[in-house]
């Protein structure tokens, strides 16, 4: 029997161990090991951040679910790696502190034969002074909670823009100087805008795209050539013309570092030290490794052969100059080459190097987006790790026949431009691959424009909240629902 042990049920962690548990005979253990009660589908909060949904709508408690289905589930956040056991653990193992309930507090040790680390990233407001959500009239919409807090400033907005004779200044994007998940605040701006249209109010506004991108549409994955109809353009252009059309104002090359009441403060490309003002803002957090310590089996610390922030993976993390990056780097099996046993799907792998061309202001700031590993991307390797896992198990020794590098990797993102069966929209993107491979496809930007290309309008919204429903029904485990792809 073995027993596999899964850190985190986000997107990657509940996609491993429902796959594992779904294919691995029920003599095999599959444990869940996460602090949070319920499962979020993340990319509906910028609908409950627009009060579109409640949390009800997007989340769901994951112990009944895991009961059900045979997964055990601790809600405890772990504390440290000790991969190699100890003299009284001769199993490796991690140690847990419980974060509910009676054993609030307590520490235990959960030992594994498998371990798949899904924890995903600390959303780390507290890189950026006064940036934590609901202060400062700012705001997040990263977690159910926060974009509930989110949904009712921006109540409160719309009743204050009412009865206001003058214009009110929003200011949504990027809230550190290397943050990434541009793509949430970019819904969510093209959100914002269309309830304020729905209810009269746009007038009354100004609002403004801040981000520590160079150009438009980077989304921290250098951009990128598409096609559009029967024209090939860059993404840079395709946001331009939303905004432009939307009378929505940017800031590029600013990497924000201070927010105060109303006031963030933050530095450009140039070396310039500027702020603008805001009624109104959502500003995505920095995301950052758990700072998690690992020990040997002599106690001691060996933390640098698991993590560099993130889990170190079978990347290749040789320091070169950005021009001799390659898409060779990036990982295929998400396995710790010290310690085999060990998987980071999703966010939780530390990448080689970032996608976006990295820059720095005359001061020495590095101002770039982080590259983005969230969404489609944490489904499909989470799904690989689960699968290797298992064809390792049944060989009776770790072998990895199933591979997938966001270098030979599409995805799909389809980014809701506005709410409404009939008067929704959305902006429908694929990229193939997700890392530019610039020597195979050295004509079109490092990517492939008959599987890259783009659309807006109405179709991609009822696609955007079709697939809230399906992968909803997915991670409820109803029936067939290993059928929906990730």
């Amino acid at each position: 029997m073995s027993k596999i042990v899964v850190l985190g049920a986000g997107i990657a962690g509940h996609t491993a161990a429902s796959q594992l548990r779904k294919k691995l005979g029920k003599q095999h253990e599959v444990l869940v090991v996460s602090p949070n009660s319920n499962y979020q589908w993340v990319p509906s909060n910028i609908w409950v951040g627009v009060g579109r949904m409640s949390p009800n709508d997007v989340k769901f408690p994951l112990e009944p679910l895991y009961k059900k289905h045979k997964i055990g589930y601790k809600q405890a956040k772990v504390i440290s790696f000790h991969p190699e056991g100890d003299e009284k653990n001769t199993k490796p193992y991690v140690i847990a502190e419980y974060v509910f309930g009676e054993n609030k507090g307590k520490q235990e040790i959960i030992d594994y034969d498998f371990l798949v680390n899904a924890t995903g990233p600390k959303l780390a407001f507290d890189l950026t002074e006064g940036m934590n959500p609901g202060t400062n009239k700012c705001y997040s919409v990263c977690s159910y909670d926060h974009a509930e807090h989110a949904s009712a400033a921006f109540t409160n907005l719309k009743l204050k823009l009412k009865k206001s004779s003058g214009k009110i200044k929003i200011l949504i994007g990027t809230g550190h100087p290397k943050a990434t998940c541009q793509g949430a605040a970019f819904e969510y701006i093209l959100n914002v805008d269309s309830e304020l249209r729905r209810c009269g109010l746009r007038e009354k506004a100004e609002i403004t795209w801040i981000s520590n991108e160079n150009e438009l549409g980077d989304f921290g994955m250098d951009g990128m050539l598409l096609t559009y109809g029967d024209m090939i353009m860059k993404s840079s252009d395709m946001v331009e013309m939303v905004f432009e059309d939307r009378d929505i104002k940017w800031i590029l090359g600013a990497g924000v570092n201070k927010i105060e009441d109303g006031i963030a403060h933050y530095e450009n490309l140039n070396g310039e030290y500027k702020t603008e003002t805001f009624d109104f803002g959502m500003l995505i957090p920095a995301f950052s490794g758990h700072g998690f310590k690992a020990f040997d089996k002599n106690g001691q610390d060996i933390t640098e052969k698991l993590f560099r922030g993130f889990m170190i993976v079978d990347a290749d993390y040789t320091p070169k100059p950005y021009e001799e990056w390659t898409v060779q780097d990036w990982p295929e099996t998400y396995q710790n080459p010290s310690y085999p046993n060990i998987f980071a799907p999703g966010i939780a792998f530390a990448p080689p190097h970032t996608i976006s061309k990295p820059r720095k202001s005359p001061n020495g700031t590095e101002i770039f987006p982080a590259p983005p590993r969230t969404g489609m991307p944490s489904g499909i390797t989470a799904k690989l790790v689960a699968d290797n896992i298992i064809e390792s198990i049944i060989a009776g020794k770790i072998i990895t026949p199933h591979r997938g590098s966001l270098g030979n990797m599409g995805a799909a993102c389809v980014a809701s431009a506005g709410y409404g069966i009939t008067k929704g929209s959305a902006i429908s993107i694929t990229t193939f691959p997700i890392v530019p491979d610039y020597i195979k496809y050295k004509k079109s930007g490092g990517r492939d424009l008959k599987k890259t290309f783009g659309e807006i309008g109405l179709g991609g919204h009822w696609v955007k909240y079709s697939l809230h429903f399906a992968f909803l029904w997915k991670a409820k485990m109803k029936p067939f629902w290993y059928m929906i792809p990730e």
